[in-house]
């Protein structure tokens, strides 16, 4: 490694390191879109089949499929899973006092 060289660690979002001001949101827009792309793999739909069961066109399964979010809200991705006979559960708690802000975050059981 060359001396003017350095390593930052992330901060686990890359759209925050990347200087987004709307990182949660759209870090929390893809895990949910990378849990219906999961659903529609494993259950081997097709984009026809996604788009009638979503009740949406196929364009937009394919905008999904491709990552492409900017025309999905955080609701609407949840609102896919359930229709998808995926339970979606929110908690709340309080953040733990050695992080300075609290955060959204989504995982996938």
């Amino acid at each position: 490694m060359k001396d003017d060289e350095t390593i930052t660690r992330g901060t686990g979002n890359v759209f925050a390191d990347l200087g987004y001001a709307d990182a949660g949101e759209r870090q929390t827009k893809l895990r949910l879109a990378h849990a219906i792309n999961d659903v529609i793999g494993r259950r081997r739909l097709t984009q026809a089949a996604t788009a009638e069961k979503l009740n949406v066109s196929q364009p937009k399964v394919s905008a999904l499929a491709n990552y492409k979010l900017d025309g999905f809200s955080v609701e609407r991705l949840m609102t896919f899973l359930t229709a998808l006979d995926q339970d979606v559960e929110i908690v709340i708690k309080k953040k733990p006092r050695s992080r300075p802000a609290g955060r959204i975050s989504v995982v996938a059981a």
